[in-house]
């Protein structure tokens, strides 16, 4: 009888417990830590995306010390010395006019899985030095030795040359070398001409013409220091990007190519045709013309994978609202599993991204990805009605972050439409639910 009484007294203990952890608020609590619980595998996920776009870096680092780097060519200037009470120092004139002529020849090159953008940049420099003014640089004209004047180029590095570099100046042709300058602009080296006699030539206009070869990598920037800059680019890379102090006063890009000018008057920027002591940085001055690889496939894996915390809890609340619904239930467990499937997407997105483009792979990734869990909740659910929905509810949850994806100014907008409307489909769905049980 004792025995009776002490089981009759543990019922009442025991069944309040059981009722909760079947009731709407315990299910919602176990899928809520299961979808936190399911960042630690998408964090793996964006670190091997990130892995992997080192590994693109290093590429391209690797293709831009064997082949060339960033190119910048600042010149053609004229450097006179003059003596002062104490030292040599140096006056730098600009030209008067400066037309630069550059064809730009680029592919894609590929190491292994990565790719970098490499050209081969011809530059044609024309113009001419107008009477050289030095009266309010208070030097007297018996300390200017122009006799001892020289032409020099400056540029980023010297492996990015090919072949010889020689101006010709005043209808006679000088050979250019490069030399060590304490006088340089930061981080660029100078090539030099041997000592030009000038005494008698700096009174009319100088003329010169100078061609460049360059290989490199990326980039290639002119620095603007005549009085009038003119300049022309043309290139077969269809994917430019227009940067630096000034853009193109005209441009064209094409699937063929691109072609750019430039006319820059001394009014333009913020220094002057003559400088003492040290020629000045102008890369801040300077135009650019970048070319880059069309997509980023890297960057585009990694947008997708910060939407990964959306889709799973998207997807488990789908589920979630089919199991209160139809009262089917749905273990934990197969919870679990639907939340591996959808982290796999991303590994089968990066991985089938380096083998072939972003769209493919994110076409095949989700085919796969929607099938699978489209097949597993058939098993679930006993029937084909909800699943044909879950499996209708993430292709349009997948085409939705695609096309977020791909766009840039509209972004945000998209993005806040479609889960103002995803908002308002869970609303609907879900008011007839009794959460009280």
């Amino acid at each position: 009888m004792e025995i009776s009484n002490h089981d009759h007294n543990e019922k009442p203990n025991t069944e309040p417990n059981i009722n909760f952890m079947r009731s709407t608020t315990a299910k919602i609590i176990m899928v809520g830590v299961l979808t936190l619980v399911l960042l630690i595998p998408l964090q793996y996920v964006k670190n091997l995306i990130e892995e992997r776009s080192q590994s693109q870096k290093k590429t391209e680092e690797g293709i831009t010390r064997q082949w060339g780097d960033n190119v910048f060519i600042y010149g053609p200037v004229i450097k006179v010395p003059y003596q002062t009470s104490s030292s040599i120092e140096y006056a730098y004139l600009f030209p008067e006019k400066l037309a630069a002529d550059a064809d730009v020849q680029s592919e894609s090159r590929r190491q292994s899985m990565y790719e970098a953008s490499i050209f081969n940049a011809k530059v044609k420099f024309a113009g001419n030095f107008g009477t050289p003014d030095l009266s309010k640089a208070a030097i007297l004209p018996e300390n200017l030795q122009w006799e001892r004047a020289t032409i020099l180029m400056n540029t980023n590095g010297l492996k990015s040359i090919r072949g010889a570099v020689a101006v010709n100046f005043n209808g006679t042709k000088y050979t250019m070398e490069p030399v060590a300058n304490e006088y340089t602009a930061d981080s660029l080296i100078s090539l030099e001409t041997k000592p030009i006699n000038l005494s008698a030539a700096r009174s009319g206009k100088m003329p010169f013409s100078m061609d460049v070869t360059y290989s490199g990598t990326k980039r290639l920037g002119i620095a603007p220091i005549g009085k009038i800059t003119e300049t022309k680019m043309t290139s077969n890379w269809h994917s430019p990007k227009f940067s630096g102090y000034i853009l193109p006063e005209k441009q064209s890009v094409s699937d063929n190519g691109f072609s750019a000018t430039w006319k820059i008057s001394q009014l333009n920027r913020p220094f002057a045709q003559q400088h003492l002591g040290k020629l000045p940085n102008l890369k801040g001055y300077s135009f650019y013309v970048d070319l880059l690889i069309p997509v980023d496939e890297y960057q585009q894996n990694m947008r997708a994978s910060k939407y990964g915390f959306l889709v799973i809890g998207l997807t488990f609340l789908i589920f979630f609202l089919i199991q209160s619904i139809s009262k089917i239930s749905i273990h934990i467990f197969q919870y679990t599993m639907i939340g591996l499937a959808l982290v796999m997407f991303y590994t089968l997105l990066i991985s089938i991204t380096e083998h072939s483009s972003f769209m493919a792979a994110y076409l095949i990734a989700g085919i796969s990805v929607v099938a699978m869990i489209t097949l597993y909740s058939i098993s679930i659910l006993k029937d084909r009605k909800f699943p044909m929905f879950i499996g209708a509810s993430l292709s349009a949850l997948y085409t939705f972050i695609y096309v977020i994806i791909q766009l840039e100014n509209y972004a945000l907008l998209a993005g806040s439409i479609g889960l103002f409307l995803i908002l308002g489909a869970v609303m609907y769905f879900s008011r007839k639910i009794d959460w009280s049980k």
